[in-house]
């Protein structure tokens, strides 16, 4: 009761408060001075965020922990407004600082099993996944896997620190529910990414063996280097480098021992050059040179991380049937018949549903999460879930291709 009355009166001063409301309406007058609009902003959304933290002090001693976790996703929808009046790269790096901190929700309901499964010899425990961009030197790891994703790709990294194009480069468009993304690669680099995934690595395996000592470890694990889910680490190259290969295989000899898998991305159209790449002669001899690059290291019982490459979405047929070529002629681990990523265009469990039986093992969101915040990542798997039911699938790999065949 103590922590309610608490909540009241914090809700009542600090958030609810009249000046906060309605200082973007009314006039400035002698009697109150100037507070600047980011102050006001920063001020509101901290005050309601500590306010969701006190409310759910109160409101954990008296449910249990199922349902505490269901409200607290959902109070989450409360803060998204307050990242919306920030700009969205400020937006941005608050959402990333909070994930790193663990100030986010912790998913502790388990996912629906029939949304569960097998890639690479790895278990996913759903097929939802954050694409790179997101988390771009790997700072948030462990957070974004906690709200519940099946698996994180981070990135991409680029062997040099780079700056990326100028600033303002993020943009929303609100009514279209979308967001242009001018970044351009902008990146702390190999050298700094790589730290953070030791450290967190090696934290990950002094906690594992803590708990479980005598673990065995020839059954195939839930999750994979990154703990409970998967870890897949986005390559780029700089702008200024003139032989892309070799910035690819420095990120594969640097980020490999880290990654569950590694992906090569050739998409993006804010690098001058990169989606040349894409053609079937350059293709084919970029991918030789880093899958030679990936095989010469040495690896224990599991063997190299698969190998992906990411290419545009607007490639014409031409250009999808020679990349299909060269990932069938150098058995790529993701492309053409063998498991694809379905990137973008995903808001919910029906859209997830549709990429997976267009041939999408698995799918990667971005802008959604941007706009929905930590509470669409349960939606889209309870929708995912209830489609495959539905039509009468057993499993997520039962139902992909199923309108191709």
């Amino acid at each position: 009761m103590a922590l309610r009355k608490i909540f009241r009166e914090f809700i009542n001063k600090r958030v609810l408060s009249p000046p906060l409301l309605t200082a973007r309406h009314c006039s400035s007058s002698a009697a109150a001075p100037k507070i600047p609009h980011s102050a006001k902003k920063g001020r509101l959304l901290t005050g309601a965020t500590i306010g969701l933290v006190i409310a759910g002090g109160a409101y954990v001693s008296t449910v249990d922990e199922a349902t505490f976790c269901s409200w607290l996703f959902s109070a989450t929808k409360l803060v998204n407004p307050f990242f919306a009046l920030l700009d969205p790269e400020v937006a941005h790096r608050l959402a990333v600082s909070a994930a790193a901190r663990g100030w986010v929700p912790r998913e502790k309901r388990p996912d629906p099993s029939n949304i569960g499964l097998e890639v690479w010899g790895r278990k996913f425990s759903n097929p939802i996944g954050l694409a790179a961009g997101f988390d771009k030197n790997a700072e948030a790891v462990d957070g974004l896997l906690a709200l519940g994703f099946g698996f994180v790709e981070v990135g991409s990294v680029t062997p040099v620190p780079q700056e990326g194009n100028p600033k303002p480069r993020i943009f929303r468009l609100p009514r279209e529910g979308a967001i242009i993304n001018r970044c351009g690669f902008n990146s702390e680099g190999i050298v700094a990414v790589a730290k953070r995934l030791g450290a967190q690595h090696g934290k990950r395996k002094l906690d594992e063996t803590s708990r479980n000592p005598s673990s065995s470890t020839d059954e195939v694990k839930h999750g994979g280097k990154a703990g409970p889910g998967i870890l897949g680490v986005n390559l780029g190259k700089n702008k200024t480098s003139e032989d892309a290969a070799a910035d690819y295989v420095q990120g594969v000899h640097t980020l490999s021992q880290y990654a569950d898998y590694l992906v090569i991305n050739v998409s993006s159209p804010n690098t001058p050059g990169l989606r040349v790449l894409q053609g079937r002669k350059q293709l084919k001899d970029l991918v030789k040179k880093v899958q030679a690059a990936r095989d010469e290291m040495q690896w224990g019982e599991e063997g190299p991380p698969p190998l992906l490459v990411k290419i545009a979405p607007d490639l014409s047929k031409e250009d999808l049937e020679d990349i299909a070529a060269v990932a069938l002629a150098l058995r790529l681990d993701g492309l053409g018949k063998i498991p694809l990523i379905g990137c973008g265009g995903v808001s919910s469990g029906r859209e997830a549903y549709q990429k997976i039986r267009a041939g999408a093992t698995l799918v990667q969101l971005y802008t959604a999460f941007a706009y929905g915040g930590p509470a669409l990542i349960p939606q889209i798997k309870a929708e995912l879930a209830e489609c495959l039911e539905r039509d009468g699938f057993k499993s997520v790999i039962e139902a992909v291709g199923a309108d191709c065949r």
